[in-house]
C-alpha cells in the first residue's frame, strides 16, 4: 500500500462540508476526479482510494490545485481485500477522527450481443468488482459512519438494475446485488437509530450512464441522451449532506428518468 497526500494552503472560504472527512473508493476515474474536486470545493477533508496509484495521484493533484484550501489524501488500496478496506476504513477514522462519508465509484462493465451469448466469466469479473468491492466497504465504513452523526454511504449504480437488457445480463446483475447491498445498510442504520432516527445514510445514486469532457471530445457527433455528467453527479453527491439524514437513508435518488 502506497500513499500520496496533498494538502493546500490557500484560500478561508468555509464550504457545505468544512470540517468533513470522506473518504472516495474508485477515485481515480472520471467520476472520481470530479468527485474529490466537488468535495474540496466545499471544505471537506477528502481521503481517495484507488488500485490505480498512477491516475489516483493526478486525480488528487487536480483537486489539490483547483481547492488549495482543502486536504486531499490518496491511498492505493486493493478493495477486493477485506483487510485492507478494514485497515484503509481504521487508519482513516484514526488520522482524521472521524469519517462522515463513503463514496463509491469503483466500476466496470462486461456485456454481450445477446443473452445466450452471455460469458458467465463477466458474470465472475462483475461480481469482484460491482458486489465484493461494496460489501469490503460497508462493513468496513458502517461504524464509522454511525459515529459521525451525519454519515453518509453513497453507491452510484445504474439505471439497468432495475431494467435489465438481454446483453446486460451480468452487469445488471450484479448491479442490482450491490444495491440491495446497500439498502440492507440503510436499514442497519434505522435500527439502530431507534426513535431518535438514523444517525447516517445509505443511499444509491442511479444514472443511465455518465459522460465526462473527454468522452464529448472523443465522440463530437454523439448526444449521449440521458447520461448524466460526471460534475452532475458530484454535484448531488456532496448535496445529500445537506439533506435530513432519514430524507436520504434507504434512497434510490434518479439522475435519469425512472425506466
Amino acid at each position: 500500500m502506497t500513499s500520496t497526500t496533498a494538502r493546500g494552503n490557500q484560500g478561508n472560504g468555509k464550504g457545505s462540508l468544512e470540517g468533513s472527512v470522506v473518504a472516495v473508493a474508485g477515485a481515480a476515474g472520471p467520476a472520481g476526479a470530479a468527485a474529490l474536486l466537488r468535495l474540496a470545493e466545499e471544505g471537506a477533508t477528502v481521503v481517495a482510494a484507488d488500485a490505480d496509484a498512477e491516475r489516483l495521484a493526478q486525480a488528487v493533484d487536480a483537486a489539490r490545485f483547483a481547492h488549495g484550501g482543502a486536504s486531499v489524501t490518496g491511498d492505493t488500496v486493493d478493495l477486493l481485500d477485506v483487510a485492507a478496506a478494514r485497515e484503509w476504513a481504521a487508519r482513516t477514522e484514526k488520522e482524521f477522527g472521524r469519517v462522515d462519508g463513503l463514496v463509491h465509484l469503483v466500476g466496470g462493465w462486461r456485456g454481450s450481443s445477446s443473452f445466450a451469448d452471455t460469458d458467465l466469466a463477466d458474470w465472475d469479473a462483475l461480481h469482484s468488482l460491482l458486489i465484493r468491492t461494496v460489501q469490503h466497504t460497508s462493513l468496513a465504513f458502517e461504524g464509522a459512519l454511525r459515529r459521525s452523526g451525519n454519515g453518509r454511504y453513497l453507491l452510484v449504480s445504474a439505471a439497468g438494475a432495475s431494467n435489465p437488457t438481454a446483453g446486460n445480463a451480468a452487469y445488471s446483475a450484479a448491479k442490482a446485488a450491490a444495491e440491495a447491498w446497500t439498502l440492507a445498510l440503510a436499514d442497519a442504520f434505522r435500527k439502530a437509530g431507534g426513535d431518535a432516527g438514523p444517525s447516517a445514510a445509505a443511499a444509491i445514486l442511479v444514472v443511465k450512464a455518465l459522460v465526462h469532457d473527454q468522452m464529448r471530445a472523443d465522440r463530437p457527433n454523439a448526444k449521449f441522451a440521458g447520461f448524466t455528467d460526471v460534475r452532475e453527479l458530484a454535484e448531488t453527491i456532496t448535496g445529500t449532506w445537506s439533506k435530513p439524514t432519514e430524507e436520504v437513508n434507504g434512497k434510490r435518488l434518479w439522475l435519469t428518468p425512472k425506466p
